[in-house]
């Protein structure tokens, strides 16, 4: 066989996508030049599924967050599941219960300043933005 042939079949091979990588999953349908991308928008994807699940379905007793708490969370990074929503909510109820109005609720990993009587999380804060912070216009803080 000659080298013209062999570049032949070469030729035959059919071109290779990248329309979607095998074993991602919803990764493949992200768009984006670079992983830096990539992972914005993965991280992005998972903050407006945790912020979706604490919206309350036609239920008072459901977690808002501000636009500006969303925000917040999309740009540190901050990511709450169900159990921590869970915690956050009780928290918004004993401080209701004692008569508070804003609260600073003090998680393992982060800070958020509620309404309790708007049952929403005005602002969060991660671990790093706690250090030398004043905290004001705050009647009671709950550490869960």
């Amino acid at each position: 066989m000659s080298l013209i042939n062999q570049a032949g079949k070469v030729g035959q091979l059919s071109p290779i996508t990248n329309d979607k990588p095998s074993g991602l999953g919803d990764l493949g349908k992200v768009q984006g030049e670079g992983f830096k991308d990539v992972l914005r928008q993965v991280r992005d994807q998972a903050t407006e599924k945790a912020t979706a699940a604490a919206k309350p379905n036609g239920n008072e007793s459901g977690i808002r967050f501000s636009n500006h708490a969303v925000e917040r969370m999309r740009s540190r990074g901050i990511v709450y599941g169900p159990e921590t929503l869970d915690k956050i909510g009780q928290a918004m109820q004993k401080a209701a219960a004692k008569g508070a109005k804003e609260t600073l609720v003090l998680t393992d990993n982060s800070a958020l300043i509620v309404s309790v009587k708007n049952n929403t999380v005005v602002t969060v804060m991660d671990k790093n933005a706690l250090k030398e912070n004043v905290f004001t216009n705050i009647d009671s803080t709950v550490v869960i």
